[in-house]
């Protein structure tokens, strides 16, 4: 079940916020719990159960560990925590890419025969959420719940269970524990939810023809405009389908009460490849930096040494993403683009246009991109060739067409992302604000929006969120 299905825009989301808003505060967290369970096992039957144990597991494993005295039970007792969650997602993620790698050098008679695993749809967020409720605990920044219900409800809950954001346990807990509900919590989160579903339906997905039109042709084959088109379209589609996917979170989150923090933040007008990581996928980045980088010593040591401690977290980052070398090879990209910043970049950047900065850093993450949406490493490196060497066979050459509809969406998705940054927008930004935080008119535009959204839903074939595969 996802956010722009029928089954939830006609069925589960109507039905649960009636009940939620019927039931008194006393069962609110009770319907949330149900609710979310209920979700999870109509995407990921088969892994519920395991997953449902883990949780019980952790919860009574945590609990124990809290009241430990001693330094080395309670160390022993995290180290197990941390083999269980990490055991889980190398285990469902990994495995078969672990398998076919050594199969690929293997000679054909010594081959390793395995079961497929299927990936359980959300395991990395899940998996991320478990262990920022076991680190909290054991370094003291949170107490740990007293209620199993909440703990299962941290890791369920269904706005974000399965694309995030990654929200970090000390920032939830209160909230689990006691929040209300007013009207403008209601409207607002209607409204974000509303701009989500806009962004995911109409924008990322009728650029997503194009780009998986081009993905999927021969690269000899392609012009080289083609391919830089189509990793600009790509560029949108991804990032108007995740925060698009965020925006519905966020907003199914705090109709429920919850106050969670944004994860993008215009990442495309980013001045430099640390700046573009402030503003992309914050909630990762939060994560990231709290519970690994720092822990590496962060920058406070040697600068070799921080460099290193980037370079991890960014191939780390890249693994997480997805079981395959081109992930892999994207944060490593990334980790250099960080160490390239650190070295050279932000010194000399500091005297350039802003303008320009803004092209550069966009040019760097569209190359990254490439890696990110290409099938095989190989599909990667002829898409780099050709973005970058004209071929000099033009009579073979063709250009997977952008239909009316894509080409109005691609420049709507390039104006949203890039608008900010001329004076234009600053000039007229105010009193676009101003008339859409009138209460009338954002009733107007959430039903707007909400109505050719969903009539969209029922038209138009279904598409899956890109980082439900991760």
């Amino acid at each position: 079940m996802v956010f722009s299905s029928v089954l939830f825009l006609y069925g589960f989301f109507p039905l649960f916020f009636i009940i939620y808003y019927l039931s008194t505060q006393k069962y609110r967290n009770s319907i949330i719990l149900l609710g979310s369970i209920l979700f999870y096992v109509w995407g990921a039957p088969s892994f519920a159960p395991i997953l449902f144990l883990s949780l019980a597991l952790d919860w009574h494993l945590v609990n124990a560990m809290h009241n430990m005295k001693d330094k080395v039970p309670r160390k022993l007792t995290l180290a197990l925590l941390l083999i269980i969650n990490i055991g889980l997602l190398v285990y469902f993620k990994y495995t078969n890419f672990i398998f076919e790698n050594f199969n690929a050098v293997l000679p054909m008679s010594n081959q390793i025969v395995w079961t497929y695993i299927i990936l359980p749809i959300g395991i990395s967020f899940i998996v991320f959420h478990k262990l920022s409720y076991i680190l909290d605990v054991y370094y003291g920044s949170k107490e740990p719940t007293t209620e199993m219900n909440q703990y299962f409800i941290y890791i369920l809950l269904f706005p974000m269970s399965i694309a995030g954001p990654i929200i970090k346990y000390q920032h939830l807990s209160d909230q689990l524990k006691k929040r209300s509900v007013q009207y403008d919590d209601i409207l607002n989160g209607l409204y974000r939810f509303s701009i989500g579903l806009f962004k995911k339906v109409w924008i990322a997905d009728n650029i997503a023809y194009y780009v998986d039109s081009v993905f999927t042709s021969p690269i000899d084959s392609l012009h080289t405009s083609t391919a830089w088109i189509a990793i600009i379209a790509y560029s949108m589609q991804i990032y108007f389908d995740f925060s698009g996917y965020a925006d519905m979170a966020i907003g199914l989150s705090r109709m429920m009460g919850f106050k969670i923090g944004e994860n993008f933040n215009r990442p495309y007008l980013a001045l430099n490849i640390s700046d573009f990581w402030r503003r992309w996928h914050i909630s990762l980045g939060a994560w990231m930096k709290s519970y690994l980088y720092i822990p590496l010593g962060g920058n406070r040591l040697a600068k070799y040494r921080t460099y290193i401690n980037l370079w991890i977290v960014f191939l780390i980052s890249g693994i997480w993403h997805g079981a395959s070398w081109n992930f892999l090879i994207w944060g490593f990209i990334q980790g250099a683009y960080q160490i390239i910043d650190r070295i050279v970049w932000l010194k000399f950047s500091a005297s350039l246009p802003k303008w320009i900065n803004i092209i550069y850093t966009y040019l760097l993450v569209l190359i990254a991109w490439v890696f990110f949406r290409s099938n095989t490493l190989p599909d990667a490196l002829s898409y780099l060739k050709k973005m970058f060497f004209l071929s000099d066979n033009s009579s073979t050459l063709f250009s997977p067409s952008l239909t009316n509809a894509g080409l109005f969406f691609l420049i709507m998705a390039v104006l949203i992302c890039f608008m900010p940054a001329t004076r234009l927008y600053n000039t007229f930004s105010l009193r676009v604000t101003a008339i859409i935080q009138n209460e009338t008119f954002k009733v107007a535009l959430i039903l707007l929006l909400l109505i050719v959204s969903m009539v969209r839903c029922i038209s138009s074939t279904y598409s899956p969120f890109i980082y439900f595969r991760f």
